[in-house]
C-alpha cells in the first residue's frame, strides 16, 4: 500500500466526519462532491474496510470507521500546525542591523546577547563593528558606548553600569602587605588602563569618604584583557571593570581587594542613528540587548 495515496482521503474523511455531510464537507474545502465521496471510497478499497455507513439524511461512522477516524484528526491537527508555523515564519521581523560596540566589552557581554538574539530571530542579520573609537560611526544603525554620564544625543538608551575595582590573585596578596585601607596600595605595583605612565590617581569612595590617591604603575595598558592576564599571571593589582572578572572570581583565580570601598562607575549606552518602529529589528535587537546586560 502506498500510504501517500491515503494522506489526502484520510485528510477528507476526516472532514466529513467533522461536518456530517459530504456536501458540507466538500463546500468547506471547495471540491465537489463527487470528488470527495470518490476519494472516501477509493480509500475504504485501499484499507479493506467500510468507514461510513451513507444514507440520504446522514453519514454515519461504522464501528471500524470510529477507530479510524482519531488518526485522521491527528493528521487534520499537524496539518493545521504546520499551516500555523508558515504563517508565522512570514510574519517574522527580517532585516539587517549594523551595531557598533567597544572591543572588550563586545566581546564579553555583547557577543553572548548577540547569540541568544540570534537563535530567536532567524530573519534578522547583525552586523557587528568592534570598534576602539567611542565615536559613532556613521553607518552603525546603533552604537554602544561607555560613559560617565548620559550622551547629549536625542536617541539613546541606557544599557548598563558598570562598575570598576582591584583584583588580584591570592598568591599575589598572600606574598604582599596586606592592604586594609586604600593608602596600603602605595606599597604594591598597579595594572592601570589609564593614566599617566607611572602614577595614576583612583577615587575610592565609602559612606561619606572621598579618596584620591596616587598609586605606581608597573604595568599600563590600553586593554582590560591585557591587564586581566597580567593581575593573573601575579604582576600586580589590576583596576578592571567587574565583568571582566567575573570568570575568574567564580574559578577562585583573583579575589576583588578592597570591596568595601567603591571606585568608578561607568554607564553603557545605546546610540540610535534614528528612532526605529516599535517592532523594527533595531528595536528588537536593543530590547534584547537591554534585558541581557540591563539591572535586573
Amino acid at each position: 500500500m502506498d500510504h501517500r495515496d491515503n494522506l489526502t482521503a484520510m485528510l477528507l474523511f476526516a472532514r466529513v466526519v467533522e461536518r456530517q455531510s459530504f456536501s458540507e464537507a466538500a463546500r468547506s474545502l471547495h471540491l465537489s462532491k463527487s470528488h470527495v465521496s470518490r476519494e472516501i471510497a477509493r480509500l475504504e478499497v485501499r484499507l479493506g474496510m467500510k468507514l461510513l455507513q451513507r444514507t440520504t439524511r446522514k453519514v454515519v461512522l461504522t464501528e471500524l470507521g470510529q477507530a479510524y477516524y482519531p488518526f485522521c484528526t491527528r493528521l487534520l491537527a499537524e496539518m493545521h500546525r504546520a499551516d500555523a508555523f508558515v504563517q508565522q515564519v512570514h510574519h517574522l521581523p527580517a532585516g539587517n542591523v549594523r551595531l557598533q560596540a567597544p572591543v572588550t566589552f563586545g566581546c564579553q557581554c555583547v557577543v553572548p546577547a548577540l547569540n541568544a538574539f540570534l537563535h530567536r530571530h532567524i530573519h534578522i542579520n547583525v552586523d557587528l563593528e568592534l570598534s576602539s573609537s567611542d565615536d559613532p560611526q556613521p553607518d552603525a544603525d546603533v552604537a554602544i558606548v561607555i560613559r560617565t554620564r548620559a550622551p547629549e544625543a536625542e536617541n539613546y538608551r541606557e544599557l548598563s553600569s558598570i562598575d570598576w575595582g582591584l583584583y588580584a590573585t591570592p598568591d599575589y596578596l598572600a606574598a604582599h602587605p596586606p592592604i586594609d585601607h586604600p593608602e596600603r596600595l602605595s606599597r604594591h605595583d598597579l595594572l592601570l588602563f589609564h593614566g599617566p605612565a607611572h602614577t595614576a590617581a583612583l577615587p575610592f569612595r565609602r559612606d561619606k569618604q572621598r579618596l584620591a590617591l596616587d598609586v605606581h604603575s608597573r604595568f599600563r595598558a590600553n586593554n582590560s584583557m591585557a591587564l586581566l592576564n597580567a593581575a593573573l599571571a601575579g604582576t600586580g593589582i589590576a583596576y578592571l571593570p567587574a565583568y571582566m572578572t567575573q570568570d575568574a572570581l567564580a574559578r577562585g583565580e583573583i579575589q576583588q581587594v578592597l570591596p568595601e570601598w567603591q571606585m568608578d562607575r561607568l554607564h553603557s549606552y545605546l546610540l540610535l542613528k534614528a528612532l526605529p518602529q516599535p517592532s523594527s529589528p533595531i528595536t528588537l535587537l536593543c530590547d534584547a540587548l537591554v534585558k541581557a546586560l540591563g539591572k535586573p
